[in-house]
């Protein structure tokens, strides 16, 4: 459903192509999770709870789906895709219509497997709950999200009259279908815009002025809840005449995070890159990519100039991290052990610029993490600026195996230099 989003508003996320690790500045949470907040906010959805255990899966049958002949299994995996998914077991498919007596054994199927879609890159996601929802009747499908955008300064609405896995494709092929309404962030939504909305839907049963009270109902909880995407696909027509939510994606700004406490008590840290996670806790920004060059910079321009000469001399940068301008000795010591957490990494580089941060410091939190994590691969160390003199003594002084260099393309091209020696 993400692609959908790039493609309205022209921004990609690939590099090249290609897949690659991103830096979640974003809480992302589990449709369920998604579903129960709608829920309380009067958005229609349908009936359903998360399970973890096949225990659960047999008490959730009995008590909250006694008269059901067919239920809706689906994976919980912080990735889009998943119906078009494959388990590394072999199950085809993250998402499951089956008949009841067959739920246990496909939700089996499910938990503590990988799941690989098109958004979860190669290695996939572990399933650790799945979600069993009642299955509605619906009788048209179609797409609805809010967004941020720059373009227009505030929320977009952004609606189709239909909606399914192919709405990438759809939106490709024919982008007169997909309809804009920008919402003017002072004002808010008036029943003029949330009207345009329904337009584009299009919906064919359902009563207008009930779809317009969804509409603006989603609109309120894009804004309260700090929201930068909430995503529909599809949002459907039921044979009863309702709009309802069938599945969902919400993400959160991570800045509102000291005024949205229950929301971020969501935060499912199993399912993003560990090393990011362990470099949140040490106040560390860090960003993992797939090259053989570990970078520990102080400074986000000093880490992409560092990672573009990396790229200039011909090596790949492996991640991004930055220490800060007040990193201490012991978070240096823990960006050490994130760095060489990493198999991929053949070689680090460590480029410090000292102005706030002092070159001792560095150096002293690159001796000692030298000491406590073993060392296996070659450090590339360059320090410039405050205390540099100290902090090339306490280097040289250490008696460990560390490179110097004098400047930024003297340590990349030892860096990219070390990785066949």
């Amino acid at each position: 459903m993400r692609g959908l989003i790039n493609k309205v508003v022209s921004r990609s996320l690939s590099v090249a192509g290609k897949w690659q690790q991103q830096q979640l500045r974003r809480l992302n949470v589990h449709e369920y999770q998604g579903a129960e907040l709608m829920g309380k906010h009067g958005i229609n959805v349908p009936k359903g709870v998360a399970v973890s255990s096949i225990e659960e899966v047999r008490k959730a049958i009995q008590e909250v789906f006694p008269n059901q002949s067919e239920i809706v299994v689906k994976s919980q995996i912080l990735a889009g895709g998943r119906g078009l998914g494959t388990f590394k077991s072999g199950l085809q498919g993250g998402v499951h219509i089956v008949k009841s007596e067959k739920v246990e054994e496909i939700a089996g199927k499910m938990l503590g497997q990988v799941l690989v879609t098109k958004q979860t890159g190669p290695q996939g996601k572990v399933v650790s709950k799945v979600y069993l929802c009642e299955k509605l009747s619906l009788t048209n499908e179609m797409y609805f999200a809010i967004m941020l955008d720059r373009q227009t300064a505030g929320p977009l609405i952004i609606a189709c009259k239909k909606g399914g896995t192919s709405i990438e494709d759809l939106a490709e092929k024919f982008p007169d279908l997909i309809i804009k309404v920008p919402i003017d962030v002072f004002e808010g939504i008036t029943d003029e815009d949330a009207a345009k909305v329904v337009d584009g839907l299009a919906p064919k049963s359902a009563d207008k002025k009930d779809c317009i009270e969804q509409v603006k109902k989603l609109y309120k909880l894009f804004c309260d809840s700090d929201c930068t995407l909430l995503e529909i696909n599809p949002i459907a027509e039921t044979a009863d005449n309702k709009l309802v939510a069938a599945d969902a994606k919400l993400n959160f700004d991570d800045n509102a995070a000291f005024r949205q406490k229950e929301l971020f008590a969501l935060r499912d840290p199993t399912q993003e890159d560990p090393r990011e996670v362990a470099a949140a806790k040490a106040d560390l920004n860090y960003i993992g990519l797939d090259g053989e060059i570990g970078c520990m910079v102080n400074g986000a321009g000093l880490a992409m100039a560092t990672m573009d000469i990396i790229k200039l001399h011909g090596g790949t940068p492996a991640n991004f991290l930055d220490v800060g301008g007040n990193a201490s000795e012991g978070q240096v010591v823990e960006a050490f052990k994130i760095l060489t957490s990493d198999d991929k990494v053949k070689a680090i580089l460590v480029n410090i610029f000292g102005g706030i941060m002092k070159c001792d410091v560095i150096a002293s939190g690159i001796v000692n993490a030298a000491k406590q994590v073993s060392l296996k691969v070659p450090v590339v160390v360059r320090l410039e600026g405050t205390n540099v003199d100290q902090g090339k003594r306490i280097l040289k002084e250490s008696g460990m195996a560390l490179i110097t260099a004098e400047d930024l393309d003297d340590a990349a091209e030892k860096a990219v230099k070390a990785l066949s020696s």
